[in-house]
């Protein structure tokens, strides 16, 4: 009962951190592909709640709690020249790595991207880097620094 509990909590942290769910899974024992299925899981939930929904939460969000802000942001500029560059694989593919589910989602929905191909594209990013992340975690926790932190 106790790895199902386990189990549970690295799926919800998963729908709003991917990370989450490869560091907690190497660190609770689990093998690679329990933690891959429980990390694309844990994202691919949020991604769906918020492809169905996402527009209507973004003006929502929006309308309580931010402030106007500034067309031409730092963090806006970044995103639109990912999009023109790369398009949608491209905010799909650095979702897990910069962006958190939610918020490559929105941006998705924001611009227009039909939802079969959110699912599809955030599906295909999240299981590379599950792969990826779960096989090189150990790895990253040998390094001295990264060792210390978690210890």
């Amino acid at each position: 009962m106790e790895k199902v509990l386990e189990l549970l909590g690295i799926y919800f942290l998963c729908g709003f951190k991917f990370i989450a769910g490869p560091i907690l899974g190497s660190a609770g024992g689990f093998g690679l592909v329990t933690t891959c299925l429980v990390t694309v899981s844990g994202m691919m939930t949020s991604v769906t709640i918020f492809a169905l929904a996402g527009q209507k939460f973004k003006t929502y969000w929006e309308s309580k709690f931010t402030r106007p802000k500034l067309k031409f942001s730092q963090k806006n500029r970044r995103i639109v020249n990912i999009w023109r560059k790369y398009g949608e694989i491209g905010i799909a593919f650095c979702t897990p790595l910069l962006l958190t589910p939610i918020g490559g989602t929105l941006i998705m929905v924001s611009f227009g991207v039909k939802k079969r191909r959110i699912f599809i594209l955030m599906l295909l990013s999240a299981i590379f880097w599950s792969i990826v992340f779960s096989l090189s975690i150990e790895t990253i926790l040998q390094i001295e620094f990264f060792g210390n932190l978690f210890l």
